[in-house]
Parts: C-alpha cells; sequence; structure tokens
C-alpha cells in the first residue's frame, strides 16, 4: 500500500509541491544517539513557507491516541494522520483512501478499528483500508470537533459535531443502510468535547450552553429523566465548556473561559488566574493517572495538584514558553507507560519533570 506525506503550510502563504519518489530515512536520535524511527513518505515540497520545519513530526497536531496494539496515532492538520510503532512513522493520506488530511478526533472500536473525525465526516480503518462515512451515510453536519468521537462501555459509537451529537449503528452498515442517526434528546449544540464517567453517563461539553449529561438508565426509572443540561445560570461560568475530564475520587472537572469548575454531583467550585492558573482563555483540561491535572489557556499551561489545600502557591505551577513548550496546546494524552505528550501549533512536545521539549522526526522518543 503506498503510504503518502503532504506538507502543511501557513494558509497565508501561496505553495505549491509535487509528487517525489517514494523513500524511508532511518534517522539519528542526537540526544540519545540511537537510531530513529524509519519514516515513511513519498511527497515532498518544492516550495515551502520560511517558518516551516520540516523535521517536526507535524506542524499542528489536533489529536493524540495510543491504539490496544501499543501505537501512537497523531491527528495533524494538513498531513493526515500519523502512525508511531516504536520504530517507523508512517504517513498516511489521499492515495491510502484517507482524502481528508485534517484529523480532529481519533478512537478505537471494541473490534480493533479505528476511527478518525475530520472536517468531512469520518473515517473507519481496519488496519488495511480507509472507509469515509458523511451525508449519504446520515452524518447531515461532517465538521466533527476535536474530541468529537466516543465508543462508551457498551460498544456504541458517538460523534460529536459542530451541529449536533450522532451514533453509529454496525446493524445498518452492515446491510447498506444509513450508517449514523441523530441523537435527538439533545439540542443541535456545537460539541467541544464527549466522555463517558464511571457510572456510565455521557457528557458532552458544548462551546455555547455548557454541559449535557446523558443517563441512559434514566429511562428504568421513575422520572425518566435521561438528559440534565448545566450551563451559566446553574453557574458553570459562561456557558463555554472546553476540556472535561473525572478524577478518581468521580468530580468531573470543566474548562471555562475564565478558569476551570469542578463539579462533585451537588456543588460547583471554580478556579481561576486569581488562585494561581496561568494564562487567559482557557482551553484544555488533562488529568494523568496520578491526579495531577494539567490546563492550557493562552500564553501558557499549568500543572495543578488538587490535593494540596488552597490557597497554597505550590498547587500551581505555570509553565510559558520559556519553559520550552509553545503556547499554542492543542491536544493532551497520556500514554499507557505513563509518558504525557502535547501537540501543539509547533509540533510535538514532551515533559521531563522540569522542562517540556520537542520531539522531531528523529526524536528523542
Amino acid at each position: 500500500m503506498a503510504l503518502y506525506k503532504t506538507i502543511l503550510f501557513s494558509f497565508l502563504t501561496i505553495f505549491t509541491s509535487c509528487n517525489g519518489q517514494e523513500k524511508s530515512n532511518t534517522l539519528k536520535d542526537p540526544n540519545t544517539s540511537k537510531p530513529g524511527p524509519t519514516v515513511i513518505k513519498n511527497f515532498k515540497a518544492v516550495a515551502v513557507a520560511p517558518d516551516f520545519d520540516t523535521t517536526l513530526v507535524s506542524q499542528y497536531i489536533r489529536s493524540i491516541f495510543q491504539d490496544s496494539k501499543g501505537n501512537l496515532w497523531f491527528g495533524t492538520i494538513g498531513e493526515g494522520v500519523v502512525r508511531y510503532d516504536g520504530k517507523t512513522l508512517t504517513y498516511f493520506s489521499n492515495p491510502d483512501g484517507f482524502i481528508n488530511n485534517t484529523v480532529y478526533a481519533i478512537n478505537e472500536d471494541k473490534n480493533g478499528n479505528l476511527w478518525f473525525g475530520t472536517d468531512q465526516g469520518v473515517y473507519k480503518y481496519d488496519g488495511k483500508t480507509f472507509r469515509n462515512y458523511n451525508q449519504k451515510d446520515g452524518l447531515s453536519h461532517i465538521d466533527i470537533s476535536r474530541k468529537g468521537i466516543l465508543v462508551d462501555k457498551s460498544g456504541t459509537i458517538w460523534v460529536g459535531t459542530h451541529r449536533g451529537v450522532f451514533r453509529y449503528d454496525p446493524s445498518a452498515d452492515s446491510i447498506g443502510g444509513q450508517s449514523f442517526s441523530l441523537f435527538q434528546q439533545l439540542p443541535p449544540i456545537n460539541v467541544a468535547g464527549i466522555m463517558e464517567d464511571k457510572s456510565g453517563n455521557i457528557w458532552f461539553a458544548s462551546s455555547n450552553n455548557g454541559v449535557y449529561r446523558f443517563d441512559p438508565s434514566a429511562t428504568l426509572r421513575a422520572s425518566g429523566k435521561t438528559i440534565t443540561n448545566m450551563a451559566e445560570k446553574e453557574g458553570l461560568g459562561e456557558n463555554y465548556a472546553g476540556g472535561m475530564a473525572q478524577d478518581k475520587a468521580g468530580n468531573m472537572w470543566f474548562t471555562m473561559k475564565n478558569g476551570i469548575c469542578k463539579y462533585d454531583g451537588q456543588t460547583l467550585t471554580e478556579y481561576s488566574p486569581n488562585d494561581g492558573l496561568g494564562g487567559t482563555e482557557f482551553w484544555g483540561l488533562y488529568i494523568e493517572q496520578s491526579g495531577i491535572i494539567w490546563v492550557t489557556a493562552r500564553g501558557s499551561t499549568t500543572r495543578f495538584d488538587p490535593s494540596i489545600p488552597l490557597p497554597n502557591p505550590k498547587a500551581f505551577t505555570v509553565f510559558t514558553e520559556a519553559d520550552g513548550l509553545n503556547c499554542c496546546v492543542q491536544s493532551m494524552y497520556q500514554d499507557k507507560s505513563g509518558n504525557m505528550w502535547w501537540g501543539t501549533g509547533q509540533g510535538l512536545y514532551r515533559f521531563d519533570g522540569n522542562r517540556f521539549y520537542q520531539v522531531k522526526q528523529n526524536g528523542p522518543w
């Protein structure tokens, strides 16, 4: 199977490109002197933007995921999806059947198929071929949002778009019917993330009306109320929710425009720059296995230890560009070995406990 890589340029820059011969380059990791991964690509640029670094894994990394086989996948803007198996960096793009080159969300179903959310619908990859699902398959809105694909504990696949949520029906797909249907219990929200909590509730973060919780078991109870919305009138900031996660104690955490919020099932507790968070206009939130909370914002990334009672400045460590990390964090992910990864507007990053370092095609991985 031919494997292709396209090069992303600034949208303000006029560029041209042409196909080159397929080649595999084995690079050296300058930090460890060990061989870097083999890079498989056969598309090269003949004119590049002056500030474009062709040694990066990709300029913009919007999503990161590790599959059941241990492979890391990086969803990019303009360069398709990249797989790292520990030995090889493989770039999947147009002629592989993966027509869209921008990937916002990645997940894996119970059969081992990989699902990729793009602005042209979703793709299913069975390890050999890609299949695209779009309007003809029931996705009336095909612009999939970041963190917009969830495979819940029952195996149901949820897809969030900028105009509502859809569910995948494998039975209909197997007979050529419409594979996706609109989840009509929700309004046409602009989805900013989907997750399942420990109790089996499905949470939908929106960019315009707070968060929604779907309780599948509520239909079995007398109340029958399956959808609950928390927005500004309930105290969740400014009707905005971006990052979303659950800690070991069962608390839900959300980002708001002016900070983050903890919800213990009854009370909402807000944390802002006045408490020690760095930056403004908060975007992402990720909880490590250790319980450490990472919060990204314009101008900084904050490491927050919620086990330290507040007020206490030791609870917050604020990192800026001076600490090695580009300000525009677009994705965070912890792999099965406990390593934290950051996708930014300036490539891929890791954290050594004190500083962030950039991971390029040749490492250090």
